[in-house]
């Protein structure tokens, strides 16, 4: 991703990352067994990166269409906060201008990670928005940034490393790696 004077400056903004689930932490598909229980993979980049942007003193957030015990049991083993975390949104936007009001944010405060249409109402309104590599046309122009990487393919950590670096955090959040 290209960094330049007017994206970093907003990415200096950012206070909170927000993104969906399938499609941008998942490659898209939902896999159900013989016994309808159902089944996603996370990238462990992705979640190393989330980590990381914690670090940093950055909330993560979710808010996502479907509902699902396993994006339950992601976000917790993560650490992303329960009241942070928002399943079977059927109007993202709501519940988006819910949180940032609850949680005193500004619109331009907030990165938000889309891949499809119902995205493209918050990616509107935040201050840095991105698409996953792989997501839909009129997504990835919506869009401040696209990431290389397709979703569920370590998209969220490069978008998260972008953000570390544009916002001054790369260093110290990673020189216990760098000895």
């Amino acid at each position: 991703m290209e960094i330049n004077e007017e994206l970093t400056a907003r990415a200096r903004k950012i206070r909170i990352l927000i993104t969906d689930v399938d499609g941008v932490l998942t490659p898209g598909q939902i896999i159900l067994d013989n016994d309808g229980n159902e089944m996603k993979a996370f990238h462990v980049r992705d979640g190393h990166g989330i980590k990381m942007l914690q670090r940093a003193g950055i909330p993560v957030g979710i808010i996502t269409g479907r509902k699902s015990k396993v994006v339950e049991a992601r976000a917790k083993e993560l650490g992303i906060e329960p009241h942070l975390v928002h399943q079977g949104a059927l109007d993202k936007l709501i519940i988006f201008k819910e949180l940032v009001k609850e949680h005193g944010y500004a619109d331009d405060e907030v990165a938000y990670i889309g891949d499809d249409i119902v995205d493209i109402p918050i990616m509107s309104r935040v201050g840095l928005a991105f698409a996953v590599g792989d997501a839909e046309e009129y997504v990835k122009e919506a869009a401040h940034l696209v990431s290389a990487r397709a979703g569920g393919k370590a998209a969220v950590r490069e978008i998260i490393d972008y953000l570390l670096k544009a916002k001054g955090e790369w260093a110290a959040v990673t020189a216990k790696y760098f000895c």
